[in-house]
């Protein structure tokens, strides 16, 4: 078997202060979220009639699942540090954690998961360090293992000299974080990473028709706000962690059994058209419209589910009562709460109002999902 020995190159990059590193960044999901998830794409995807000149609307997708995700300034560092020549690694610094074996025998077990993907791509002599940028919130239902898993698929592409594109790693990071019963998840995560952005991602399970395509983790994507504006939506905006915390995989294991009873199939597939209306919102800046659609798209959830909103009904309450609302990110285990208002002044109520009660998690919309430094090795 043919390696990519990285130990004497890494050696070099950290005497010149240079270490490979990719920064991968959390989203905001909201309407739509879940509809990534496998089984969702697969059971409500119909072959669609594409128009050859798209309209601003885009009403085709309307039936389509979608996923809208809104790309923020958290997120996680991973830099690639000289190991053992014989070895690879990974090291958790917020869950102190850390994985070693050589090349070929990483036993597909849980612990593994992200280590196995440096022996997909056949490199040796690394380990990828993994560091949160912010600490103390974790994932928080941002999205963070699979900004972990996408962001090591990343970097490892880049030291193994680009073998796959963009969708190859996104469908690369989902199977290993579910195969490896890490946690349920879809594709949305893994394209907020590559793609970033405020961006509408209309999903295509089996490749878009007409076109060649990689399958799993193929979409449509549309940008919904430009960077000039991201002002916009940031001043309606705010993520508070509710202080409570759970398996977000409890509630989506409920809520992919609820898709196989008569009832649950029919909620599941109300949150299409609910998901289409929040982008139209987004899109036209009719906040009052994005507002419409969160209210809905929770109460879907909640009949599905009530324990989604475990920890979370305070926060519910006092947004309603500062013309807000809340939306448990995620399957809402993380903690983390995204805060919508149309008033920005209304925002800043519900922000006093909660001060000293719930920590907020700052951020900022940015414009790529991922930033990539160092990774030419052969230029030291």
């Amino acid at each position: 078997m043919f390696y990519i020995q990285l130990h004497d190159l890494l050696k070099r990059a950290q005497k010149e202060g240079a270490l490979p590193e990719v920064i991968a960044y959390n989203r905001i999901d909201g309407p739509g979220s879940s509809l990534d998830l496998s089984e969702f794409q697969q059971t409500f995807w119909r072959l669609p009639q594409i128009p050859q000149k798209d309209d601003p609307e885009r009403k085709w997708t309307r039936d389509l699942p979608r996923t809208v995700g809104i790309t923020i300034d958290t997120g996680t560092r991973i830099e690639a540090h000289p190991f053992d020549p014989d070895l690879i690694g990974v090291k958790s610094v917020e869950y102190k954690t850390e994985v070693t074996a050589a090349p070929g025998e990483v036993v597909p077990v849980k612990e593994n998961w992200l280590l196995k993907i440096l022996e997909i791509f056949n490199l040796k002599g690394v380990k990828f360090v993994l560091k949160n940028l912010r600490e103390g919130i974790q994932s928080s239902g941002l999205g963070g293992s699979s900004t972990a898993a996408i962001g090591v698929c990343i970097l490892a592409n880049e030291l193994a000299g680009r073998p796959f594109n963009g969708i190859q790693l996104i469908s690369l990071a989902s199977r290993i974080e579910q195969g490896f019963g890490v946690s349920l998840t879809g594709t949305q995560e893994q394209s907020n990473v590559i793609f970033g952005g405020v961006m509408d991602y209309v999903w295509f399970p089996w490749g878009i028709p007409g076109n060649p395509g990689t399958g799993y983790g193929e979409s449509l994507r549309y940008e919904l706000i430009k960077p000039e504006e991201y002002h916009l939506l940031e001043e309606r905006m705010a993520i508070f962690h509710s202080g409570h915390s759970r398996q977000s995989s409890e509630v989506n294991v409920i809520w992919r059994n609820a898709l196989q009873t008569e009832e649950g199939y029919k909620l599941h597939s109300q949150k299409i058209r609910v998901a289409y209306e929040f982008s139209e919102g987004l899109r036209l800046h009719k906040w009052d419209k994005v507002i419409e659609s969160i209210d809905k798209y929770r109460k879907i959830r909640v009949n599905l589910c009530e324990e989604y909103m475990g920890g979370s009904l305070d926060l519910l309450e006092r947004s309603m009562a500062c013309n807000c609302t809340a939306f448990p990110l995620g399957a809402g285990g993380g903690g983390a709460v995204f805060l919508f208002s149309p008033d920005p002044e209304s925002m800043e109520n519900l922000r006093e109002d909660l001060k000293g009660i719930y920590r907020e998690i700052p951020f900022k919309i940015r414009l790529n999902g991922h930033e990539i430094r160092n990774a030419n090795l052969e230029v030291l």
